[in-house]
């Protein structure tokens, strides 16, 4: 699959979660959710090692419909009941015969512990397998950062061990642990089918 048949933009919904690209007129929203959740996320989100930041709102929802057009990610807000709750983004977009991404994902922590994230994470990996044809997906995680452990857990993610010095976090280099899924173990029905009928 050529990098243009991501089909961008895309939006993919699932009762009150809501996937869909960032727009310019999320700014307030967007910056209200980030303040709020300033020091929930520092111990967790990746940083550049040389201080590189998006100088306007602007400018980064252009590179985000930028990058996903030439096919290298796929940046989705989520949506719950029409308010702007957080993100999940498939990166690291390889074609070719290695046909692979990256999810990372964040939550406003005031709706933490609702089983957003992981139904958000299952409905852009289905969409990534049975739309894209991805043959692999990753998660890369800090291993004390137990909630997002929580994540992979329950959506059946396969330990690949540690990858040491992995990703510049809050000025330090630091130790990931990559769970990761190929087409071979993923469920026939999709991650969202097993883990919203795990739940019922």
């Amino acid at each position: 699959m050529p990098p243009s048949a991501v089909g961008w933009p895309v939006a993919l919904r699932h009762g009150a979660i809501r996937l869909r690209p960032m727009r310019r007129r999320d700014v307030r929203a967007w910056r209200e959710v980030r303040e709020a959740n300033l020091e929930w996320l520092r111990p967790w989100e990746s940083t550049s090692p040389d201080g590189g930041v998006f100088p306007t709102f602007g400018a980064m929802v252009r590179a985000n419909n930028r990058m996903a057009r030439q096919g290298l990610s796929l940046p989705m807000i989520i949506e719950v009941d029409g308010r702007l709750a957080g993100q999940v983004t498939l990166a690291c977009l390889v074609w070719g015969s290695l046909r692979s991404g990256a999810v990372g994902y964040w939550i406003d922590h005031r709706r933490a512990g609702r089983g957003i994230v992981p139904l958000a994470t299952a409905m852009l990996c289905d969409h990534a397998v049975f739309s894209l044809g991805l043959h692999r997906i990753e998660v890369n995680i800090r291993p004390e950062n137990e909630a997002s452990l929580r994540v992979v857990e329950k959506l059946g993610f396969r330990d690949e061990g540690l990858r040491e010095r992995y990703l510049f976090i809050n000025g330090a280099w630091c130790d990931h642990r990559t769970f990761a899924l190929t087409t071979e173990e993923y469920p026939p029905g999709g991650l969202l089918a097993r883990l919203t009928s795990s739940t019922d």
